[in-house]
């Protein structure tokens, strides 16, 4: 009975093997009134889906490559957060079959470099010792938030 209840009255609730692409407007996790912020929150959320976000904002990746650059996320889970992604047009697949952000996801990932440089300063606060002066997103020298020092995508640390 609880499985029926629930897959009835909270289709998008974590787990749900049903779970619904989180959209505006709609009813989400967090959020009964769908804010687009509870939404987008809802959706980024998800377990992989902003370490998806952030391996394509250098560009456009095959699934192979993309399950690469996620530590080798399982391909249902990789595949479940591509559908989502792609249904909330944050992404989209070219002819090749690579995925790419659009420019909504663009929009996302420049939305998360003030958070990845407060990252950075935050570990740099809790460890000193540990806190990698050399690092892509060092907040101290970062000189365009999507480049290392010679201006190429800064790709490795995503989480």
């Amino acid at each position: 009975m609880l499985a029926c209840r629930n897959s009835k009255h909270q289709p998008w609730r974590a787990g749900h093997p049903n779970m619904a692409t989180p959209r505006p407007g709609n009813p989400v996790r967090g959020s009964t009134t769908g804010r687009p912020l509870m939404a987008a929150l809802d959706l980024f959320g998800r377990r992989w889906s902003l370490r998806i976000l952030w391996e394509l904002r250098a560009g456009p990746l095959g699934f192979r490559p993309l399950q690469k650059r996620c530590d080798d996320m399982s391909s249902s889970v990789m595949r479940q957060r591509l559908t989502e992604l792609l249904d909330a047009q944050v992404i989209h697949q070219l002819p090749d079959s690579r995925y790419e952000l659009t420019p909504l996801g663009q929009e996302a990932c420049h939305a998360l470099n003030p958070l990845a440089r407060w990252a950075e300063r935050w570990a740099a606060t809790i460890d000193p010792q540990g806190a990698d002066p050399t690092d892509d997103q060092s907040a101290s020298r970062v000189s365009h938030p999507d480049t290392v020092d010679d201006g190429t995508p800064e790709r490795d640390s995503a989480d």
